[in-house]
Order: C-alpha cells, then sequence, then structure tokens
C-alpha cells in the first residue's frame, strides 16, 4: 500500500463528529499534492475545516490572513524548510500549536521541533488513529487556552472576576448573582465546602462595589480563642486583659467605610455571635473593656463550609444572627459539581506556577487530564492547584504526566504509572527518572540554590552538577529569598 494509500484508509479512522461539524480549523503545510489531499479527506471526515499550502511562503501568507486552530506542518519542504518556518509561525500565532510531519525523522530533528514550540512529531507514513489522536488533543487544548483567555478578559472587563475561572452554568449564575449584589450594603453570606473559593468570591463582590477604595479586611474566626477573636475584632483598652499592656483598634475599625470577611463563622461562641449579632443591627460597638460606643460603616461578607440552617436547628448557632447575615445566600458548587471548569483551571494554574517558578510553558498530558477530570476532589479547588503546583515543580520539561500527580488522583504509583506509560522501560530508566525527580524536588525546595541541594545531600557540587547536565534538568530562576 503506499503512502497515499494507507494515509486514505479512513474505514479504521474512528470518526466522531459528522462532516461539516465545528471540530477546529487546520492549516496543512506540505509540498507533496497527494499528501495535502489525503489529509483534506481524512481530517474534513472528522468535522475540521481544512485550508492546505504547498510551501511556506503561501503558509506564513494565509496564517496572516486567518487563524487556525492547529498546524500541521512538513519538515521537508521546498525553500525553507519546516524548522526554519516555524519560529515564523509561532510569531504569527503563538498559541497555535503545530504538529510536524516527515518521513524523515531524527532524534536530532524531532529534539529541534520541539525546543522551536511544536506540539508534537508525526513519521510518515502515519497511523490514522495516533494521528487523529494527537490532532484532537491539541485542538481540545488549545481551544480551552483560548476559551479560558477569553473568559478571564469577559469576567476582568465585566466583574473584576480575573482570579475566579469557570464556564459551567452554575457559575455564571453565581457570577451574575455576585455582580447583582456587590453594588449594594447588603450583608452577604458564602457557603460552600473548603476550597471552593468563598475568599475570592468576597474579594470580588468588595472588588466591584464602590467599597472598593476602602480596606478589604479577611479574618478566619475558627483559627483563635474566643479572648483573642474579640480583641483582634473590636480592639481593648490598656489593662482590658492581662497581657493588654496598651490600648489597641480592632478589625472592625480597620475595615472602616470597607468591608470585613468573615471565614468559618460558625466556629464563633455564643458570645462572640451575640456582640456581631449588635454590630449587625446598631452598626455600634465597644472596645473590650471600654464604656464608650464606636459607631462605624462596615459592610460585613460571612462564609462558612457547613450548613448554618442546620446548626440553627441543633442550637449551634443564633437564629436570630443567621437571619442577619443571610440577606443574600451565595452558595459556591463543589468541584465535582462543575468538571467542565477543570480544564480551564487548569490552565489558569499551570500559567501561574510556570510564570512563578520561572519555567517554560507546561501543558498535562491527555492521561493527565482525564485523571484529574474523573477524580472526585474532596479538597475542591484549592487541593487541584496544590497539584498542579506539585506537577509544575516536579516536571522536567514541557509536559506533565500523569506519574507527577498525587497518587492518591491517579490511584496508581508512580512506578507504575511509568511502567505503564513504557511497558518496556528498564530499571536503569526507571531508576533514573526517579533520580531525577529527587533532584528537582531537592532543588525546588532550596530555592534553585545549587550549593545549598548539594550539601543536602552530602554530594560535591560538582557532582550534583554533572548529574543535572546528564539527567537534562530544566535549571530555573531563583524566586525571591
Amino acid at each position: 500500500m503506499s503512502e497515499v494509500d494507507q494515509s486514505l484508509n479512513l474505514s479504521s479512522s474512528g470518526s466522531v463528529f459528522s462532516p461539516g461539524s465545528a471540530a477546529g480549523s487546520i492549516l496543512v503545510i506540505d509540498d507533496e499534492g497527494g499528501i495535502r489531499e489525503s489529509l483534506e479527506v481524512l481530517l474534513s471526515l472528522e468535522g475540521y475545516s481544512i485550508k492546505t499550502a504547498p510551501d511556506g511562503e503561501q503558509g506564513l501568507r494565509m496564517l496572516e490572513m486567518e487563524s487556525f486552530d492547529l498546524v500541521l506542518l512538513d519538515l521537508a519542504l521546498p525553500g525553507q524548510s519546516g524548522l526554519d518556518l516555524l519560529p515564523q509561525i509561532k510569531e504569527r500565532q503563538p498559541e497555535t500549536p503545530v504538529i510536524m510531519i516527515t518521513a524523515y525523522g531524527t532524534v536530532e530533528n524531532v529534539v529541534d521541533a520541539i525546543r522551536a514550540g511544536a506540539e508534537n512529531f508525526v513519521q510518515k507514513p502515519w497511523d490514522n488513529e495516533k494521528l487523529l489522536a494527537d490532532i484532537r488533543s491539541a485542538v481540545a487544548r488549545y481551544k480551552a487556552e483560548e476559551e479560558n483567555l477569553q473568559l478571564k478578559r469577559t469576567l476582568k472587563q465585566r466583574y473584576n472576576f480575573a482570579n475566579i475561572v469557570g464556564k459551567s452554568e452554575i457559575m455564571l449564575r453565581v457570577f451574575d448573582l455576585v455582580s447583582q449584589v456587590a453594588p449594594s450594603r447588603s450583608t452577604v453570606l458564602i457557603q460552600g465546602e473548603s476550597g471552593t473559593g468563598k475568599e475570592l468570591i468576597a474579594k470580588a463582590i468588595h472588588a466591584n462595589s464602590p467599597r472598593r477604595d476602602k480596606p478589604f479586611v479577611p479574618i478566619n474566626t475558627g483559627a483563635m480563642p474566643t479572648e483573642l477573636l474579640e480583641s483582634t475584632l473590636f480592639g481593648h483598652v490598656k489593662g482590658a486583659f492581662t497581657s493588654a499592656i496598651a490600648s489597641k483598634k480592632g478589625l472592625f475599625e480597620v475595615a472602616n467605610g470597607g468591608t470585613l470577611f468573615l471565614d468559618e463563622i460558625a466556629t464563633m461562641g455564643s458570645d462572640t455571635q451575640a456582640k456581631i449579632l449588635r454590630v449587625l443591627q446598631d452598626r455600634r460597638f465597644m472596645h473590650l473593656g471600654g464604656i464608650q460606643e464606636i459607631q462605624v460603616d462596615v459592610r460585613i461578607i460571612a462564609a462558612t463550609n457547613i450548613d448554618l440552617r442546620q446548626a440553627v436547628r441543633e442550637g449551634k448557632f443564633r437564629e436570630d444572627l443567621f437571619y442577619r447575615l443571610n440577606v443574600i445566600m451565595v452558595d459556591l458548587p463543589p468541584l465535582r459539581s462543575r468538571r467542565e471548569d477543570i480544564p480551564l483551571l487548569v490552565n489558569h494554574f499551570l500559567e501561574f506556577y510556570a510564570n512563578e517558578n520561572g519555567l517554560s510553558p507546561r501543558r498535562l498530558s491527555a492521561d493527565a487530564l482525564r485523571a484529574l477530570i474523573d477524580y472526585e476532589w474532596p479538597g475542591n479547588v484549592r487541593e487541584l492547584e496544590n497539584s498542579i503546583e506539585r506537577g509544575v515543580v516536579l516536571s522536567s520539561g514541557p509536559v506533565i504526566g500523569s506519574e507527577l500527580l498525587p497518587g492518591h488522583i491517579t490511584g496508581r504509583s508512580f512506578q507504575d504509572a511509568l511502567l505503564e506509560h513504557n511497558p518496556n522501560a528498564s530499571l536503569f530508566d526507571i531508576l533514573e527518572d526517579i533520580e531525577r525527580r529527587i533532584i528537582v524536588e531537592k532543588l525546588e525546595r532550596c530555592n534553585w540554590n545549587q550549593t545549598d541541594a548539594a550539601e543536602q545531600f552530602h554530594i560535591p557540587l560538582s557532582t550534583l552538577n554533572q548529574k543535572i547536565k546528564r539527567l537534562n534538568i530544566e535549571i530555573r530562576k531563583r524566586g525571591r529569598e
């Protein structure tokens, strides 16, 4: 079977799109007419919109005229090679993924292409299933990233919600509710499981309110004993208690004119609840040990990770305070109820932690993303963020595989994941990969100070540098000390 005939063998392509469906737009740059034709037929049946160019010059002109979701680029082109063309493509459309295609692939070509920004490298004659899988994965990731950027721009323009990511219907309803209540003076109660982003919502309400230029003051009320909590909230006069050696303002005064965010409010004792209720009713309070009333203009936003109605029924929370707080309820959904938001959140955290650690852009492999989507997320967005940070820190290249995710998420050990990915891996390969990860983790903990890392490993610095070179570990910028 010829190369063209092989690529036109569509019976096993596993098409999941009907012709004409909006799967994405692809530009094919290849000097062989038969290859262009075969790819056009194969990809059109998958629902992609296809444009073709016989050389780099025409391909670049097309890229200047319209945007594409993917470029399939031949390595051996007349005039400029694919490797010469790749940086020019990235200059015109930096985020568009490029898959290189060639009949003459070498290790050096693959390395050069990946370093220049290629998404993947495919050998002729290709396997239809493998090629289509690579294309679907690249296009889906590109669309998710573009959607994430567009969503960020829209939310930032409309609501100043730049750090809150979500496109699910349930989160869009939350955004709409927040945008409606933000301009008011009303007290807001945010209810949701731990890690769902309650403080981010509180900050968004404040940032979109007339109080935006005044203080936003958060306090975790569950982290303090009663006496310290009341002193922190209301302030005290000198001598109010044994350690009160000087008078001190409370957070209600600090937040005057702005917003006070009371997190984990259900943990407060009944006496403190009564004092909070009085401030909500009268906008007045007294310092601990004081006799003079102080008037404040403070908006209260409270948050809880338990059902306050149930706490009221059980006598653990004052009913009158509950109704004072529950003027407007914002109910944040757990992450498992909005799984369609996970790819957007993943891209958001990948970008953030790559930038924070001075790394080149990172992306998840398809199996890693699937593991994250399938996981139940008891720790919600905070747990997802920690998992992505871990993967970025431990990664030694642009792709983060499932073996870099916590084992309780993937349900398998690092060794299992490595062997599953490469069942023919030798003991040397496995040990070398483990060594690489241990060194990267140690360097990260030492803020990428190689001298400190060598001392902690009890090896000479020259030995560590040799290992870093042999294991192709990417040295990162040192952060703040």
